[in-house]
């Protein structure tokens, strides 16, 4: 799309409408969420699964303390690093900023974030602790045995998270997690009451872009972000999963250089985002695309 049609696009917009922005990481979904807030105001509000927590300001490319004064930001940084955070947590948090009557403007990179905004989530309770501790002793071939047939059907049974959860469900709770979707509520928020904008982004362009950011995380103080919580840190935690935080904790620990960490972050950070390009075109098909650059 061209910046002729960008513009269009933008000004066609109603400026009480809700927004919702997705996008691969580094596309600019965030300068984009600050022009629609500049141009019909809104509170902007994340739908990222890492900028969520409060150590990651660099590492996460959060907005910046000068973006955040540009207008009204919520669910950035307000967690602690080893908080567990669900997608039903997400939700339930995006549904208290709605009922303030702002107008939403929700960006970000987290595509299962968007499908319960617009699709709705099974309200399945959460997963007792011993239950997932025997289950983390289980090979995949015994847990897929063990599921409801049901479920089984629905499932990428090669994808060990994936079967893994159905069964914590299914052993927690008695009911098949097919069933548990099957009682789904309506979205807070149906596709046809938002603009809901995907970035459809140029491979080489973007890659460009994953690696020239790195490098100004690097200068702008990541290293000192996964420093800071090296004596906390736990491979295990959601948080501390973020790309880059592994690498850079291995650097840390001496055991490759900070080279090797910087290309290891990028690969990881370029598969992240072809798995977004992905989920983009096959999840957000009816979305309007915004091409890029």
């Amino acid at each position: 799309m061209s910046n002729i049609a960008r513009t269009a696009l933008l000004g066609s917009i109603p400026k009480q409408r809700p927004v919702l922005i997705a996008g691969p990481t580094a596309s600019g979904k965030s300068a984009l969420a600050l022009e629609i807030a500049a141009q019909g105001g809104g509170v902007i509000v994340n739908a990222d699964a890492t900028q969520v927590y409060a150590c990651w300001r660099v590492i996460s490319a959060r907005p910046s303390p000068e973006e955040e004064a540009q207008a009204p930001h919520r669910l950035y940084g307000h967690l602690a690093q080893d908080v567990a955070y669900s997608t039903g947590h997400w939700l339930r948090e995006v549904a208290q900023i709605i009922a303030k009557g702002d107008r939403p403007i929700i960006v970000g990179g987290t595509g299962l974030y968007f499908q319960a905004l617009t699709e709705g989530l099974a309200d399945v309770p959460a997963t007792p602790p011993q239950v997932r501790a025997t289950a983390n002793t289980m090979t995949l071939e015994v847990l897929t045995a063990e599921l409801d047939p049901q479920t089984a059907q629905t499932l990428d049974l090669s994808n060990r998270a994936r079967v893994q959860r159905a069964w914590e469900v299914l052993t927690a709770t008695g009911r098949g997690l097919a069933k548990w979707h099957a009682d789904t509520p309506p979205p807070l928020l149906p596709l046809k009451d938002c603009t809901a904008i995907a970035l459809n982004v140029d491979r080489d362009w973007l890659a460009e872009r994953i690696e020239r950011r790195f490098d100004l995380m690097l200068e702008g103080g990541a290293l000192d972000e996964v420093r800071a919580i090296a004596p906390q840190y736990d491979a295990n935690l959601p948080a501390h999963k973020a790309i880059g935080v592994p690498e850079l904790m291995a650097h840390l620990r001496g055991e490759i250089t900070l080279a090797q960490a910087r290309d290891a972050a990028v690969i990881a950070t370029l598969q992240y985002a072809k798995r977004q390009r992905t989920w983009i075109r096959s999840k957000m098909s009816t979305w309007e695309k915004l091409y890029l650059p």
